[in-house]
């Protein structure tokens, strides 16, 4: 996992965590996933990996916000990455999926795929940052408004240094993040 300046910490998602998640889903999303779907990817699909971002309180751990990806065939696939409203904007998202793409760089991915609504141009900028790019179109892919979704890719076997700069991104973030900011 990625360190992180206290009182931020990123861990695995465990089943507890799925009642944070959802507020967290309908806050982001204009259709939030249901809780079962959650309760399956934790427990069921051996092909998803789920993470959390917590913040440490006096009150104890509060969930900030959480991502996941599957490994298919050699690929990676984000499914899905969101930040609790009151943290956007502040680098919680970057934290999140580079610690992702660090997990995935340990699983040896040929490719790393993943959807993006057409009107999300913040997290389209944070994905080209990272070397996505767009690579098609999936027509009104987003049934609840009949939005275009952008599939983005990072093709490793044509970047066999992407692991190695994750690196340094990941150390350059850290001094820049040290103050927790």
């Amino acid at each position: 996992m990625l360190p992180l300046p206290p009182p931020y910490r990123l861990r695995p998602m465990v089943v507890a965590d799925i009642p944070a998640v959802l507020a967290i889903d309908r806050a982001s999303f204009p259709t939030p996933a249901p809780e079962q779907m959650y309760l399956n990817e934790l427990t069921d699909n051996q092909l998803a990996h789920y993470q959390v971002l917590t913040r440490d309180e006096t009150t104890g751990e509060v969930i900030i916000g959480y991502a996941g990806f599957w490994l298919i065939a050699g690929e990676i696939h984000i499914s899905t990455i969101a930040v609790a409203p009151a943290e956007r904007g502040r680098g919680r998202g970057e934290w999140l999926l580079l610690n992702l793409l660090l997990l995935a760089c340990a699983l040896d991915p040929l490719l790393v795929t993943l959807e993006v609504r057409r009107s999300n141009t913040v997290a389209q900028a944070l994905y080209a940052k990272y070397r996505f790019e767009e690579v098609g179109v999936r027509r009104r892919y987003y049934r609840d408004t009949s939005e275009d979704a952008l599939l983005l890719t990072v093709d490793l076997s044509a970047q066999p240094d992407y692991c190695a700069w994750l690196a340094q991104q990941r150390d350059t973030l850290r001094l820049s993040r040290a103050d927790g900011v």
